[in-house]
């Protein structure tokens, strides 16, 4: 029977939370359906929703949220767990809330801390490396900022509901501490990120031995739609390292009637032969072109939204182009707009987390036109600078 729903914001922190329980023997499946049918769900421990609420209006995730755990409700599933950013961007106040109001309790706990990636929450205010939130990469994020390192204030800034606790925690030991203190009716709803549902998938009893890592090709190929520092750095490392290196042009990248067209076809024939044999990035922001892309979005009055959305499906349309032409490699996205961008254009939305190849460094495979695919995924803030060469040297589990 399905033990746990886990109700995600992005596509890359549903399956940073789904890992956590299928690299310990847990059947988990990655849906991005809002709408997925339980009784399909025969076979499965845990259930991993990407409900997109990053993006949207509070009211908009509210409803998302509440209707998800009312289903997981309604269905006897006896554990949901809301798995919210680890740098807190988002609609965290109106979620939790959501879930709240859908089972009928008045209290839940919030443990937002990730030890293991450096994210820490002390005296109830988050710190990403050392810094209070709102002063770290997160607070510069230029679609959803982080305005309060105090996690109280943010929930309060977002949600008038009492109730939602929130729990110190700066050690894995800290928060296993939490886990065995709220007991069975506490752990009933849970939030916090894939550091607490790595703990969540111990003490519910998960236990099994971890998928092998699969064999794939010898060349790496990385999607890039990120602007946080840690992947533009990644990126860079990469470029000086041997990667091939290949970006958008500014109106490929920003053409909402590019993907897909036969110019977008051609390219990624183009693109494939360049590469060649070697291990590639494809980008959609070189910072070389910063000043004409800013040009261009004020010429052209794209809003801000409007820009994330077309950069999204440019990058990822760009990617099934070079697959179509026949890309064999192994595969990896960065960030979970660009995940979902990308299995969008190819047409999936079921994907089966299988394991960590580094901290934060998720693999899963999906199927397309009847292959099996394996691809990497990553949030833009995780790993340090090498971090793709390692992944394109070895793999490991």
């Amino acid at each position: 029977m399905l033990q746990l729903i886990i109700i995600a914001d992005d596509f890359t922190g549903a399956l940073d939370a789904g890992v956590q329980f299928s690299s310990l023997g847990a059947k988990s499946l990655v849906v991005t359906e809002s709408g997925y049918d339980l009784a399909e769900s025969e076979g499965l421990d845990v259930l991993i929703f990407d409900a997109e609420t990053r993006h949207v209006s509070p009211e908009e995730a509210y409803h998302k949220v509440y209707t998800i755990t009312k289903k997981a409700k309604d269905y006897g599933v006896p554990y949901v767990y809301k798995k919210t950013d680890s740098g807190l961007r988002g609609n965290i106040g109106s979620e939790l809330s959501g879930a709240m109001d859908a089972l009928g309790l008045e209290e839940m706990a919030f443990i937002p801390a990730f030890p293991a990636m450096r994210r820490v929450t002390r005296n109830g205010v988050h710190y990403v490396d050392g810094v209070p939130v709102a002063e770290s990469m997160f607070g510069k994020d230029p679609f959803e900022p982080v305005r309060y390192s105090d996690v109280n204030e943010i929930i309060a800034s977002q949600t008038d509901k009492k109730g939602i606790r929130v729990y110190d925690a700066e050690t894995d030991a800290d928060m296993m501490r939490i886990a065995e203190g709220l007991g069975h009716e506490g752990l009933r709803l849970t939030a916090g990120c894939a550091g607490f549902a790595g703990i969540l998938a111990h003490v519910l009893g998960f236990h099994g031995k971890s998928p092998d890592v699969p064999e794939m090709p010898g060349k790496f190929f990385m999607v890039c739609g990120s602007v946080n520092p840690v992947t533009r750095r990644q990126v860079a490392y990469a470029r000086d390292n041997g990667f091939k290196y290949v970006c958008l042009s500014v109106e490929q990248k920003l053409s909402p009637t590019w993907p897909g067209s036969p110019e977008c076809e051609s390219a990624g024939r183009e693109w494939l032969a360049e590469i060649g044999g070697s291990h590639a990035v494809l980008d959609a922001n070189n910072p070389d072109d910063s000043a004409r892309t800013d040009d261009y979005i004020r010429s052209h009055g794209i809003d801000i939204e409007t820009v994330r959305v077309n950069i999204s499906r440019a990058v990822t349309g760009a990617a099934k182009a070079v697959i179509d032409a026949g890309l064999d490699a192994r595969l990896m996205c960065v960030g979970g707009d660009t995940l979902l961008a990308l299995m969008g254009a190819v047409g999936v939305n079921e994907l089966v987390p299988v394991c960590e190849i580094e901290r934060g460094v998720v693999l899963t495979s999906f199927t397309y036109r009847g292959k099996k695919y394996h691809i990497m995924t990553k949030s833009g803030g995780f790993g340090e600078e090498d971090l793709l060469l390692k992944l394109a040297g070895g793999m490991r589990a």
